[in-house]
């Protein structure tokens, strides 16, 4: 094979030392520490190197890239799927070899790293979702203290931890033990409509480890809303700070964000002027904080994915080949990108649509084919959109339903005339 990448080197990264080969049989090791990784970049200053390949292992990656990206090299982030094709003896020693060798061969993908800015937004976004995980399992946390104490508000409210739920738990935590007290805390619409059933499961039997839990759980989960607070707060900070040199658009309406909505100023005017007035919230399924969740892990420029296909592939979503003879098996694929995941997030939401094309669309592979590509095929469509909207620029209206379906009867009518020529049968029609 032609050497495509002259003067190159592949490292092999673990968590006390990597493992650099710069070309031929010489191997050197360095420890871990930014020491270290300033004297291995000057190593390689040393040996001529001009590009680097490294395995994404975990986050022990992240600063040994940035430092050898400000010394100047052309530095190659590859995922370690690539490199275990060979079978054979495994040492990081022959690791750090193997990988030069492919990437001098251009047999290596890069992997798509976020850079400056866009690199704090996804660290805050990203920090965001755990918070938000971490918050949802002090729920549980709750609704097993309260179910302990027979106390059946989980069977009654939604969300326990709306505003009613919250200021509940608060007052029982407080001492108040009176359920018509308790129910006079909840908002109006509930009392409307709920209340001798709330009335009913505030009548609990109080136990001291059943409050001893639930005040634990409800500390926790207060700890995380304010970690979550804080992560908008640096997420709105780090907005103004990209747009404050833009023009500034009007957002107009916007579309309601039913969950976990952060606490940002004018977030739809922030993204309308980080893609220049394209707006992703024309399509289906998608809010500003759904946006800002994508434009975290893709950034602004989608350009640095030739086509549709290569974007939908990057995220996992095209369909998987994996032919063997006659044999068509299902390949299982380890690892979602987090991009991949949200489109696949919408897609979920958009099934229960009775509105939306995408929602007939993936319903009727539903029934065929099950959830899971149902979703798939769904999110690729939605992904599809939106690069075409944020490269090309094509405005994309969901025609509705009864497009949709038009479409179909037509097909329908199309292969029922085909297999009536074919059993020799004439089709009338009823009008």
């Amino acid at each position: 094979m032609e050497i495509i990448h002259n003067n190159s080197a592949g490292i092999d990264i673990g968590s006390r030392n990597i493992y650099i080969s710069p070309g031929y049989s010489e191997v050197k090791v360095f420890g871990t520490f930014t020491g270290d990784f300033r004297a291995a970049a000057s190593y390689l200053i040393e040996k001529g190197t001009q590009t680097i390949a490294m395995e994404a292992t975990g986050s022990y990656w992240v600063i040994l890239y940035d430092i050898l990206v400000e010394h100047g090299f052309d530095v190659w982030l590859v995922d370690g799927r690539q490199t275990r094709q060979v079978p054979g003896r495994k040492t990081d020693v022959k690791d750090c070899q193997w990988i030069q060798q492919l990437h001098s061969y251009g047999l290596l993908n890069r992997c798509f790293v976020a850079q400056g800015e866009l690199k704090e937004v996804r660290g805050y976004q990203r920090l965001r979702e755990d918070h938000l995980r971490s918050a949802s399992m002090h729920i549980n946390h709750m609704q097993k203290a309260m179910i302990e104490m027979n106390i059946r508000l989980p069977e009654v409210l939604d969300q326990i931890q709306g505003a009613s739920g919250i200021s509940i738990i608060h007052a029982i935590l407080e001492g108040e033990r009176d359920p018509h007290r308790l129910l006079s805390l909840c908002h109006g619409s509930i009392l409307k409509k709920k209340s001798a059933e709330i009335l009913a499961a505030l009548e609990g039997f109080y136990t001291e480890r059943g409050l001893f839990a639930l005040r634990q759980a409800y500390q926790a989960y207060q700890f995380y809303q304010m970690q979550i607070r804080e992560c908008d707060a640096a997420l709105n900070d780090i907005l103004c700070k990209i747009n404050q040199d833009k023009d500034h658009r009007e957002a107009g309406p916007r579309k309601p964000v039913r969950h976990h909505k952060p606490q940002i100023d004018e977030l739809g005017r922030h993204m309308l002027d980080l893609f220049g007035g394209r707006d992703a919230t024309v399509l289906p399924g998608i809010t500003d904080y759904s946006w800002l969740q994508i434009y975290s892990e893709t950034g602004t420029d989608l350009e640095r994915w030739p086509s549709e296909k290569h974007f939908t592939s990057w995220l996992g979503l095209s369909p998987g080949q994996n032919h063997s003879g006659k044999a068509n098996k299902r390949p299982k694929k380890k690892g979602r990108p987090n991009a991949g995941q949200i489109f696949r997030l919408l897609a979920q939401s958009l099934l229960k649509s009775k509105k939306i094309s995408f929602g007939a669309f993936g319903r009727r592979l539903k029934g065929r084919k099950g959830p899971m590509i149902a979703i798939k095929a769904v999110a690729r469509k939605i992904a599809v959109q939106y690069w075409r909207l944020m490269v090309k620029g094509q405005e994309f209206v969901d025609q509705g339903v009864a497009n949709y379906e038009a479409v179909m009867i037509k097909q329908k009518e199309k292969y029922l005339k085909k297999l009536a020529l074919e059993l020799n049968l004439q089709v009338i029609d009823p009008k």
